[in-house]
């Protein structure tokens, strides 16, 4: 499993359903007799790249152990609208409390894998790598820089603890670029990298002469870009930041840039939708748009 549930992923999980359920289900409890079991298939709405099938065990365990989930997709796989990826298959009552619990999790995923695809393979003829940011949903940065990945995109840090990103307020705080990367290397473990936003020409000669290890192209046009990669000539990988959407993407790329960061593939990605429908045991009826 690529995406490590750990003790957060866990509680955010239970957060969730016991937001969604609370007291009880006042529908379900109702109308469903508590031996009654079904299989729920859950089907893509919309062809996109499937994200976080390897929660859904997690997600019905926390509700009921007895259900039995089968992945039929694989997450960052390609499905087409009317597939079903995944099947449930329990108390019926259990299948309905964890449905839309397991639905948002999957849709939103599923959105930011799809979308990491997009810009992934808007890029593939030039050699330079998609990189996200950490403008992620509180509590699911994890999980959403997980879909990232599953879409062939590739992780930028995970926070401010894991690599240092020295940005226009650190250097007006230092006082020059120069002062805020000697700070930062005279308390930084030396293995560690140091990235520096420059926001024009001169900036990046400051921030190479310094002895920035990446250097971030911030909100700059494409011609101050691809001047930055001729000024830098292979002296450190650059990243270009800033506003880079689907319709820039490649004319950023043909710059010569290392690493193109795009936040919307966490901030802003549209949720690929999924449903879940079941079919109660012992019944003969095809689920409709059933493909399996």
């Amino acid at each position: 499993m690529d995406v490590i549930v750990t003790a957060a992923v866990e509680q955010l999980i239970k957060t969730a359903i016991d937001e969604d359920i609370g007291p009880g289900d006042i529908t379900t409890l109702s109308t469903i007799a508590p031996e009654a079991t079904a299989t729920g298939f859950f089907r893509a709405k919309r062809d996109g790249v499937v994200a976080g099938l390897v929660l859904l065990e997690k997600i019905f365990g926390c509700i009921d152990p007895a259900v039995r989930v089968r992945c039929i997709a694989r997450d960052g796989g390609a499905v087409t609208k009317g597939q079903v990826v995944a099947e449930a298959h329990g108390s019926t009552r259990s299948l309905l409390l964890g449905e839309r619990t397991a639905l948002n999790f999957i849709q939103r995923l599923s959105g930011t894998a799809t979308a990491a695809r997009r810009y992934v393979d808007a890029v593939k003829d030039f050699p330079c790598k998609i990189i996200d940011t950490r403008k992620t949903t509180p509590g699911f940065r994890t999980l959403e820089k997980y879909a990232v990945r599953m879409g062939g995109a590739t992780n930028h840090r995970f926070g401010l603890y894991d690599a240092a990103l020295i940005k226009d307020n650190h250097i007006a705080a230092a006082g020059s670029i120069a002062a805020a990367v000697r700070k930062v290397r005279e308390q930084s473990p030396f293995m560690a990298k140091v990235e520096v936003e420059c926001a024009n020409i001169e900036q990046v000669k400051e921030a190479l002469a310094a002895g920035a290890d990446v250097i971030m192209l911030d909100n700059m046009n494409t011609e101050q870009m691809a001047e930055a990669v001729r000024v830098v000539g292979k002296r450190a990988p650059v990243e270009a930041s800033g506003g880079i959407n689907m319709d820039t993407v490649r004319e950023v790329a043909r710059t010569g840039v290392d690493f193109i960061s795009v936040g919307a593939l966490t901030h802003s990605a549209p949720a690929l939708d999924f449903n879940m429908k079941i079919q109660p045991a012992g019944s003969n009826r095809t689920v409709k748009g059933f493909k399996g």
